[in-house]
Protein backbone atom coordinates (compact mmCIF):
# COMPACT_ATOMS: atom_id res chain seq x y z
CA UNK A 1 0.00 0.00 0.00
CA UNK A 2 1.48 3.32 -1.07
CA UNK A 3 0.04 5.76 1.47
CA UNK A 4 1.84 9.06 2.04
CA UNK A 5 -0.08 10.07 5.14
CA UNK A 6 -1.64 13.40 6.04
CA UNK A 7 0.11 16.69 5.22
CA UNK A 8 -0.42 17.56 8.89
CA UNK A 9 1.83 14.62 9.87
CA UNK A 10 4.86 16.30 8.35
CA UNK A 11 4.00 19.75 9.64
CA UNK A 12 3.91 18.06 13.05
CA UNK A 13 7.42 16.70 12.47
CA UNK A 14 8.66 20.25 12.09
CA UNK A 15 6.82 21.36 15.24
CA UNK A 16 8.47 18.49 17.12
CA UNK A 17 11.92 19.77 16.18
CA UNK A 18 12.68 18.20 12.80
CA UNK A 19 13.49 21.54 11.19
CA UNK A 20 12.54 21.74 7.53
CA UNK A 21 10.48 18.53 7.41
CA UNK A 22 7.10 20.16 6.80
CA UNK A 23 4.70 18.97 4.11
CA UNK A 24 5.83 21.41 1.44
CA UNK A 25 9.43 20.28 1.87
CA UNK A 26 8.55 16.57 1.77
CA UNK A 27 6.09 16.65 -1.13
CA UNK A 28 8.76 16.98 -3.89
CA UNK A 29 10.35 13.73 -2.69
CA UNK A 30 7.02 11.88 -2.63
CA UNK A 31 6.60 13.00 -6.23
CA UNK A 32 10.20 12.04 -7.11
CA UNK A 33 9.94 8.45 -5.89
CA UNK A 34 6.76 7.46 -7.73
CA UNK A 35 5.65 6.43 -11.19
CA UNK A 36 1.87 6.70 -10.86
CA UNK A 37 0.27 4.87 -13.78
CA UNK A 38 -3.23 6.24 -13.11
CA UNK A 39 -3.01 9.83 -11.87
CA UNK A 40 -1.12 12.92 -12.97
CA UNK A 41 -1.01 16.54 -11.92
CA UNK A 42 0.98 18.56 -9.39
CA UNK A 43 0.73 15.91 -6.64
CA UNK A 44 2.00 12.93 -8.62
CA UNK A 45 5.16 11.75 -10.32
CA UNK A 46 5.67 9.83 -13.55
CA UNK A 47 9.44 9.27 -13.55
CA UNK A 48 10.19 7.60 -10.20
CA UNK A 49 11.32 4.03 -9.53
CA UNK A 50 8.24 2.97 -7.55
CA UNK A 51 5.43 1.95 -9.90
CA UNK A 52 1.97 2.71 -8.45
CA UNK A 53 -1.43 1.57 -9.65
CA UNK A 54 -4.95 0.94 -8.39
CA UNK A 55 -6.98 -2.24 -8.83
CA UNK A 56 -9.34 -1.87 -11.81
CA UNK A 57 -13.01 -1.78 -10.86
CA UNK A 58 -13.76 -5.03 -12.67
CA UNK A 59 -11.18 -6.86 -10.54
CA UNK A 60 -12.52 -5.61 -7.20
CA UNK A 61 -14.23 -8.45 -5.38
CA UNK A 62 -18.03 -8.39 -4.96
CA UNK A 63 -17.50 -8.10 -1.19
CA UNK A 64 -15.25 -5.04 -1.57
CA UNK A 65 -17.62 -3.37 -4.04
CA UNK A 66 -20.53 -4.07 -1.70
CA UNK A 67 -18.69 -2.62 1.30
CA UNK A 68 -17.78 0.50 -0.67
CA UNK A 69 -21.41 0.97 -1.71
CA UNK A 70 -22.64 0.45 1.85
CA UNK A 71 -20.16 3.05 3.11
CA UNK A 72 -21.40 5.45 0.45
CA UNK A 73 -24.90 5.08 1.90
CA UNK A 74 -23.43 6.02 5.28
CA UNK A 75 -21.91 9.25 4.01
CA UNK A 76 -18.44 8.08 2.95
CA UNK A 77 -18.16 8.78 -0.78
CA UNK A 78 -15.75 6.92 -3.01
CA UNK A 79 -12.87 9.26 -3.83
CA UNK A 80 -10.20 9.00 -6.49
CA UNK A 81 -6.92 9.68 -4.73
CA UNK A 82 -5.96 8.58 -1.23
CA UNK A 83 -2.76 10.64 -1.64
CA UNK A 84 -4.63 13.77 -2.68
CA UNK A 85 -6.63 16.05 -0.41
CA UNK A 86 -6.74 14.65 3.13
CA UNK A 87 -10.42 13.90 3.64
CA UNK A 88 -12.65 11.11 4.87
CA UNK A 89 -14.02 8.66 2.36
CA UNK A 90 -13.42 5.39 0.57
CA UNK A 91 -10.54 4.90 -1.87
CA UNK A 92 -9.49 2.10 -4.18
CA UNK A 93 -6.09 1.44 -2.65
CA UNK A 94 -2.90 2.64 -4.34
CA UNK A 95 -0.37 -0.19 -4.43
CA UNK A 96 3.28 -0.41 -5.41
CA UNK A 97 3.52 -3.32 -7.86
CA UNK A 98 5.19 -4.32 -11.09
CA UNK A 99 3.26 -4.66 -14.36
CA UNK A 100 2.88 -8.35 -13.45
CA UNK A 101 1.27 -7.40 -10.12
CA UNK A 102 4.22 -8.42 -7.93
CA UNK A 103 5.36 -6.35 -4.98
CA UNK A 104 8.41 -4.22 -5.80
CA UNK A 105 10.45 -3.45 -2.69
CA UNK A 106 13.38 -1.06 -2.84
CA UNK A 107 15.69 -4.04 -3.40
CA UNK A 108 13.99 -4.36 -6.80
CA UNK A 109 12.94 -0.87 -7.87
CA UNK A 110 16.08 0.92 -6.62
CA UNK A 111 18.79 -1.75 -6.80
CA UNK A 112 18.48 -2.18 -10.55
CA UNK A 113 21.04 -4.01 -12.66
CA UNK A 114 22.65 -0.68 -13.53
CA UNK A 115 23.02 0.25 -9.86
CA UNK A 116 24.41 -3.17 -8.97
CA UNK A 117 27.08 -2.72 -11.64
CA UNK A 118 28.41 0.52 -10.18
CA UNK A 119 32.12 0.19 -9.26
CA UNK A 120 31.55 1.88 -5.87
CA UNK A 121 28.70 -0.43 -4.85
CA UNK A 122 29.08 -3.66 -2.93
CA UNK A 123 26.31 -5.82 -1.49
CA UNK A 124 27.45 -8.29 1.17
CA UNK A 125 25.03 -11.09 1.98
CA UNK A 126 25.26 -13.35 4.99
CA UNK A 127 26.70 -10.63 7.22
CA UNK A 128 25.10 -8.68 10.04
CA UNK A 129 26.18 -5.53 11.84
CA UNK A 130 27.47 -5.82 15.38
CA UNK A 131 28.27 -2.16 15.99
CA UNK A 132 29.53 1.07 14.54
CA UNK A 133 33.29 1.50 14.83
CA UNK A 134 34.36 4.76 16.49
CA UNK A 135 37.62 6.61 16.90
CA UNK A 136 36.76 9.06 19.62
CA UNK A 137 33.47 10.64 18.58
CA UNK A 138 33.96 9.95 14.88
CA UNK A 139 32.37 6.94 13.20
CA UNK A 140 34.96 5.33 10.94
CA UNK A 141 33.23 2.10 9.91
CA UNK A 142 31.33 -0.91 11.18
CA UNK A 143 32.04 -4.31 12.70
CA UNK A 144 30.27 -7.17 10.91
CA UNK A 145 29.81 -10.83 11.79
CA UNK A 146 28.39 -13.92 10.10
CA UNK A 147 26.78 -17.19 11.17
CA UNK A 148 30.20 -18.85 11.56
CA UNK A 149 31.25 -16.25 14.11
CA UNK A 150 33.75 -14.56 11.81
CA UNK A 151 34.22 -10.80 12.08
CA UNK A 152 35.01 -8.13 9.52
CA UNK A 153 35.65 -4.44 9.80
CA UNK A 154 34.48 -2.10 7.06
CA UNK A 155 36.06 1.36 7.04
CA UNK A 156 34.16 4.39 5.72
CA UNK A 157 34.30 8.16 5.52
CA UNK A 158 30.65 8.25 6.59
CA UNK A 159 28.45 5.56 8.13
CA UNK A 160 24.71 5.48 7.42
CA UNK A 161 22.68 3.17 9.65
CA UNK A 162 19.49 1.82 8.04
CA UNK A 163 18.48 -1.16 10.18
CA UNK A 164 14.91 -0.09 11.02
CA UNK A 165 13.19 1.16 14.14
CA UNK A 166 13.94 -2.03 16.11
CA UNK A 167 17.56 -2.67 15.23
CA UNK A 168 18.98 0.78 14.48
CA UNK A 169 18.63 1.79 18.15
CA UNK A 170 20.01 -1.59 19.25
CA UNK A 171 23.09 -1.13 17.04
CA UNK A 172 23.55 2.43 18.29
CA UNK A 173 23.44 1.27 21.90
CA UNK A 174 25.92 -1.55 21.28
CA UNK A 175 28.15 1.12 19.69
CA UNK A 176 28.05 3.40 22.73
CA UNK A 177 25.26 5.79 21.70
CA UNK A 178 22.20 5.72 23.95
CA UNK A 179 20.93 6.19 27.49
CA UNK A 180 23.94 6.46 29.78
CA UNK A 181 22.54 4.22 32.51
CA UNK A 182 21.75 1.44 30.04
CA UNK A 183 25.18 1.56 28.41
CA UNK A 184 27.09 1.67 31.67
CA UNK A 185 24.94 -1.13 33.08
CA UNK A 186 26.02 -3.35 30.19
CA UNK A 187 29.66 -2.28 30.41
CA UNK A 188 29.56 -0.36 27.11
CA UNK A 189 31.84 2.66 26.78
CA UNK A 190 29.73 5.79 26.28
CA UNK A 191 30.46 7.63 23.04
CA UNK A 192 27.39 9.89 23.13
CA UNK A 193 24.74 9.85 25.84
CA UNK A 194 21.37 10.19 24.11
CA UNK A 195 18.36 9.30 26.24
CA UNK A 196 16.07 9.13 23.21
CA UNK A 197 17.73 6.10 21.61
CA UNK A 198 15.10 3.34 21.64
CA UNK A 199 12.44 5.60 23.19
CA UNK A 200 9.22 6.88 21.61
CA UNK A 201 8.55 3.57 19.80
CA UNK A 202 5.29 3.93 17.88
CA UNK A 203 3.00 1.56 15.96
CA UNK A 204 -0.51 1.54 14.49
CA UNK A 205 -2.57 -0.69 16.84
CA UNK A 206 -5.06 -2.85 14.95
CA UNK A 207 -8.20 -4.95 15.29
CA UNK A 208 -10.56 -6.42 12.69
CA UNK A 209 -14.10 -7.49 11.89
CA UNK A 210 -14.54 -10.38 9.45
CA UNK A 211 -17.36 -12.19 7.68
CA UNK A 212 -17.74 -15.62 6.14
CA UNK A 213 -18.29 -14.92 2.45
CA UNK A 214 -20.90 -16.64 0.33
CA UNK A 215 -19.75 -17.96 -3.02
CA UNK A 216 -21.32 -14.84 -4.52
CA UNK A 217 -19.15 -12.59 -2.35
CA UNK A 218 -15.77 -14.18 -3.09
CA UNK A 219 -13.26 -12.77 -5.50
CA UNK A 220 -12.99 -14.26 -8.97
CA UNK A 221 -9.33 -13.18 -9.01
CA UNK A 222 -7.64 -14.79 -5.99
CA UNK A 223 -4.18 -13.69 -7.17
CA UNK A 224 -5.22 -10.01 -7.15
CA UNK A 225 -3.90 -7.89 -4.28
CA UNK A 226 -6.21 -8.48 -1.30
CA UNK A 227 -6.19 -5.00 0.27
CA UNK A 228 -8.37 -3.49 -2.41
CA UNK A 229 -9.98 -0.48 -0.74
CA UNK A 230 -9.31 1.94 2.10
CA UNK A 231 -11.89 3.48 4.41
CA UNK A 232 -10.58 6.64 6.05
CA UNK A 233 -12.69 8.25 8.77
CA UNK A 234 -12.42 10.58 11.73
CA UNK A 235 -13.04 9.22 15.22
CA UNK A 236 -14.06 12.56 16.70
CA UNK A 237 -11.88 11.95 19.76
CA UNK A 238 -11.02 15.40 21.21
CA UNK A 239 -7.56 16.68 20.37
CA UNK A 240 -7.08 14.27 17.44
CA UNK A 241 -7.08 15.55 13.87
CA UNK A 242 -9.22 14.37 10.96
CA UNK A 243 -8.76 11.05 9.17
CA UNK A 244 -7.24 9.43 12.25
CA UNK A 245 -8.71 5.96 11.52
CA UNK A 246 -7.95 3.51 8.72
CA UNK A 247 -10.01 0.53 7.62
CA UNK A 248 -8.46 -1.75 5.00
CA UNK A 249 -11.23 -3.62 3.14
CA UNK A 250 -9.83 -7.04 2.27
CA UNK A 251 -11.23 -9.23 -0.49
CA UNK A 252 -9.75 -12.21 1.33
CA UNK A 253 -8.23 -12.58 4.77
CA UNK A 254 -5.28 -14.84 4.04
CA UNK A 255 -3.38 -16.50 1.20
CA UNK A 256 -4.90 -19.89 2.02
CA UNK A 257 -8.25 -21.60 1.48
CA UNK A 258 -9.78 -20.38 4.76
CA UNK A 259 -8.69 -16.80 4.08
CA UNK A 260 -10.29 -17.00 0.63
CA UNK A 261 -13.63 -17.60 2.34
CA UNK A 262 -13.37 -14.63 4.69
CA UNK A 263 -13.73 -10.92 3.95
CA UNK A 264 -12.36 -8.47 6.48
CA UNK A 265 -12.26 -4.82 7.46
CA UNK A 266 -8.85 -4.51 9.12
CA UNK A 267 -8.80 -1.37 11.27
CA UNK A 268 -5.85 0.48 12.68
CA UNK A 269 -5.45 3.73 14.57
CA UNK A 270 -3.95 5.93 11.87
CA UNK A 271 -2.85 8.66 14.27
CA UNK A 272 -1.90 6.60 17.30
CA UNK A 273 -0.75 8.09 20.60
CA UNK A 274 0.76 5.20 22.58
CA UNK A 275 4.55 5.00 22.86
CA UNK A 276 6.80 2.13 23.86
CA UNK A 277 10.53 1.44 23.93
CA UNK A 278 13.31 -0.72 22.52
CA UNK A 279 15.75 -1.81 25.26
CA UNK A 280 19.16 -3.36 24.85
CA UNK A 281 19.51 -6.36 27.15
CA UNK A 282 22.86 -7.76 26.01
CA UNK A 283 26.02 -6.78 24.17
CA UNK A 284 25.68 -10.02 22.17
CA UNK A 285 24.68 -8.91 18.64
CA UNK A 286 22.74 -12.14 18.10
CA UNK A 287 20.49 -11.39 21.10
CA UNK A 288 17.31 -9.58 20.12
CA UNK A 289 16.55 -6.34 21.95
CA UNK A 290 13.57 -6.19 24.26
CA UNK A 291 10.67 -4.56 22.42
CA UNK A 292 7.63 -3.17 24.22
CA UNK A 293 5.20 -1.38 21.92
CA UNK A 294 2.97 -0.50 24.90
CA UNK A 295 0.03 -0.47 22.51
CA UNK A 296 -3.13 0.97 24.06
CA UNK A 297 -1.13 2.53 26.90
CA UNK A 298 -2.82 5.75 25.80
CA UNK A 299 -6.55 5.38 26.50
CA UNK A 300 -7.45 7.20 23.28
CA UNK A 301 -6.09 4.31 21.22
CA UNK A 302 -8.21 1.79 23.13
CA UNK A 303 -11.28 4.02 22.76
CA UNK A 304 -10.81 4.24 19.00
CA UNK A 305 -10.33 0.51 18.43
CA UNK A 306 -13.49 -0.18 20.42
CA UNK A 307 -15.27 2.34 18.22
CA UNK A 308 -13.79 0.63 15.14
CA UNK A 309 -15.27 -2.73 16.12
CA UNK A 310 -18.69 -1.10 16.38
CA UNK A 311 -18.30 0.59 13.00
CA UNK A 312 -17.09 -2.63 11.40
CA UNK A 313 -20.01 -4.60 12.77
CA UNK A 314 -22.51 -2.02 11.48
CA UNK A 315 -20.90 -2.09 8.04
CA UNK A 316 -20.69 -5.86 7.61
CA UNK A 317 -24.20 -6.39 8.98
CA UNK A 318 -25.63 -3.94 6.40
CA UNK A 319 -28.53 -5.28 4.35
CA UNK A 320 -26.65 -4.51 1.14
CA UNK A 321 -24.02 -7.09 2.09
CA UNK A 322 -26.48 -9.81 3.14
CA UNK A 323 -26.22 -11.81 -0.13
CA UNK A 324 -22.42 -11.69 0.05
CA UNK A 325 -21.78 -12.89 3.59
CA UNK A 326 -23.15 -14.94 6.45
CA UNK A 327 -21.60 -14.87 9.92
CA UNK A 328 -19.90 -11.64 11.06
CA UNK A 329 -17.33 -11.98 13.85
CA UNK A 330 -14.51 -10.08 15.62
CA UNK A 331 -11.01 -10.93 14.48
CA UNK A 332 -7.33 -10.10 14.87
CA UNK A 333 -4.00 -11.27 13.49
CA UNK A 334 -3.16 -13.27 16.59
CA UNK A 335 -0.26 -15.70 17.05
CA UNK A 336 -2.81 -18.52 16.75
CA UNK A 337 -3.98 -17.21 13.37
CA UNK A 338 -0.38 -16.76 12.24
CA UNK A 339 0.43 -20.36 13.16
CA UNK A 340 -2.55 -21.73 11.26
CA UNK A 341 -1.40 -19.78 8.20
CA UNK A 342 1.96 -21.60 8.05
CA UNK A 343 2.38 -23.52 4.77
CA UNK A 344 2.36 -27.29 4.65
CA UNK A 345 2.01 -30.05 7.25
CA UNK A 346 -0.89 -30.52 9.61
CA UNK A 347 -1.86 -26.86 9.32
CA UNK A 348 -2.62 -27.37 5.64
CA UNK A 349 -4.82 -30.35 6.46
CA UNK A 350 -6.63 -28.37 9.17
CA UNK A 351 -7.24 -25.49 6.76
CA UNK A 352 -8.68 -27.84 4.18
CA UNK A 353 -11.06 -29.37 6.69
CA UNK A 354 -12.17 -26.00 8.05
CA UNK A 355 -12.74 -24.64 4.53
CA UNK A 356 -14.95 -27.60 3.66
CA UNK A 357 -16.89 -27.21 6.90
CA UNK A 358 -17.45 -23.48 6.31
CA UNK A 359 -18.91 -24.28 2.89
CA UNK A 360 -21.11 -27.14 4.06
CA UNK A 361 -22.19 -26.02 7.54
CA UNK A 362 -25.34 -24.13 6.52
CA UNK A 363 -27.31 -23.23 9.65
CA UNK A 364 -24.47 -24.60 11.82
CA UNK A 365 -21.96 -22.10 10.42
CA UNK A 366 -22.42 -19.61 13.27
CA UNK A 367 -21.77 -22.35 15.82
CA UNK A 368 -18.70 -23.46 13.83
CA UNK A 369 -17.24 -19.95 13.76
CA UNK A 370 -17.86 -19.53 17.48
CA UNK A 371 -16.23 -22.84 18.36
CA UNK A 372 -13.25 -22.95 15.99
CA UNK A 373 -12.46 -19.36 15.02
CA UNK A 374 -13.49 -16.98 17.81
CA UNK A 375 -13.17 -19.60 20.60
CA UNK A 376 -16.52 -18.83 22.17
CA UNK A 377 -16.72 -15.09 21.55
CA UNK A 378 -19.71 -13.63 19.73
CA UNK A 379 -19.70 -10.15 18.22
CA UNK A 380 -23.09 -9.06 19.49
CA UNK A 381 -22.23 -10.07 23.05
CA UNK A 382 -19.13 -7.85 22.90
CA UNK A 383 -21.06 -4.91 21.52
CA UNK A 384 -23.61 -5.19 24.33
CA UNK A 385 -20.95 -5.19 27.07
CA UNK A 386 -18.53 -2.24 27.19
CA UNK A 387 -16.17 -3.94 29.65
CA UNK A 388 -16.07 -7.15 27.61
CA UNK A 389 -15.43 -5.15 24.44
CA UNK A 390 -12.53 -3.30 26.05
CA UNK A 391 -11.05 -6.55 27.35
CA UNK A 392 -11.35 -8.18 23.92
CA UNK A 393 -9.48 -5.28 22.29
CA UNK A 394 -6.75 -5.29 24.95
CA UNK A 395 -6.27 -9.04 24.59
CA UNK A 396 -6.36 -9.12 20.78
CA UNK A 397 -4.79 -5.84 19.69
CA UNK A 398 -2.19 -6.35 17.00
CA UNK A 399 0.33 -4.23 15.19
CA UNK A 400 0.72 -3.46 11.50
CA UNK A 401 4.51 -3.90 11.09
CA UNK A 402 4.89 -0.09 11.29
CA UNK A 403 7.59 0.29 13.95
CA UNK A 404 8.95 3.84 14.01
CA UNK A 405 10.29 6.86 15.94
CA UNK A 406 13.07 5.26 18.03
CA UNK A 407 15.90 7.53 16.74
CA UNK A 408 13.82 10.63 16.28
CA UNK A 409 15.00 13.78 14.55
CA UNK A 410 14.96 16.94 16.65
CA UNK A 411 16.88 19.86 18.06
CA UNK A 412 20.35 19.25 19.56
CA UNK A 413 19.21 20.58 22.94
CA UNK A 414 16.20 18.23 23.04
CA UNK A 415 17.23 15.26 25.24
CA UNK A 416 14.67 13.05 23.45
CA UNK A 417 16.18 13.74 20.01
CA UNK A 418 18.74 11.31 18.58
CA UNK A 419 19.59 12.95 15.26
CA UNK A 420 19.43 16.41 13.77
CA UNK A 421 17.16 17.16 10.83
CA UNK A 422 19.72 15.74 8.39
CA UNK A 423 19.81 12.37 10.15
CA UNK A 424 23.21 13.05 11.76
CA UNK A 425 23.53 11.44 15.18
CA UNK A 426 23.87 14.19 17.78
CA UNK A 427 27.14 14.05 19.70
CA UNK A 428 29.00 12.12 17.01
CA UNK A 429 30.70 12.82 13.70
CA UNK A 430 30.40 10.88 10.45
CA UNK A 431 27.29 8.94 11.49
CA UNK A 432 23.73 9.19 10.24
CA UNK A 433 20.54 7.18 10.60
CA UNK A 434 18.16 6.82 7.65
CA UNK A 435 15.05 4.71 8.20
CA UNK A 436 11.63 4.85 9.90
CA UNK A 437 13.28 5.35 13.29
CA UNK A 438 13.96 9.00 12.30
CA UNK A 439 10.27 9.89 12.36
CA UNK A 440 9.42 12.23 15.26
CA UNK A 441 5.85 10.83 15.22
CA UNK A 442 4.12 8.10 13.27
CA UNK A 443 2.33 9.29 10.12
CA UNK A 444 -1.17 8.23 9.03
CA UNK A 445 0.21 5.73 6.53
CA UNK A 446 1.81 2.41 5.84
CA UNK A 447 5.44 3.32 6.41
CA UNK A 448 6.92 2.05 3.15
CA UNK A 449 6.49 5.22 1.06
CA UNK A 450 7.22 7.71 3.89
CA UNK A 451 10.46 5.82 4.61
CA UNK A 452 11.48 5.90 0.94
CA UNK A 453 10.72 9.63 0.95
CA UNK A 454 13.03 10.08 3.95
CA UNK A 455 15.79 8.14 2.16
CA UNK A 456 15.40 10.18 -1.03
CA UNK A 457 15.67 13.39 0.95
CA UNK A 458 18.60 12.33 3.16
CA UNK A 459 20.40 11.26 -0.03
CA UNK A 460 19.77 14.72 -1.49
CA UNK A 461 21.13 16.33 1.67
CA UNK A 462 24.32 14.26 1.45
CA UNK A 463 24.68 15.16 -2.22
CA UNK A 464 23.97 18.81 -1.54
CA UNK A 465 20.95 18.89 -3.86
CA UNK A 466 18.11 19.25 -1.36
CA UNK A 467 16.34 22.27 -2.79
CA UNK A 468 13.70 22.22 -0.05
CA UNK A 469 16.35 23.17 2.52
Amino acid sequence: MTNRGAPADYDEWQRLGARGWNWQACLPYFIKLEHDTDLAGPLHGKQGPLRIQRTPHERLSPFVRGAMAALGERGYPTRTDQNGAWEDGVFVGAIGVSEEGERIPTSVCYLTEAVRCRPNFELRTGWQVDRVLFEGKRAVGAVLFNAEGEQQQVRAREVILCAGAIHSPAILMRSGVGPRAVLEGLGIEVVAAREGVGARLMEHPSIAVSAVLSRQGRTAFPTEHHEQAVWRYSSGVPGIGPGDMHGAILSRSGWHSVGYRLGTVFFWVNKSCSQGRVRLVSTDPTAEPQVDFAMLSDARDLQRLMQALRHGAELLEADRLAPLRSVVFPASYSPRVAKVAQPGGLDALARGVLSALLDAAGPLRRWLVKRLITQGIELQSLLNDEAALAEFVRRNVGGTWHASCTCAMGAADDPAAVTDSAGRVIGTEGLRVCDASLMPSIPCANLNVPTIMIAERIAAMIAGTDQAR
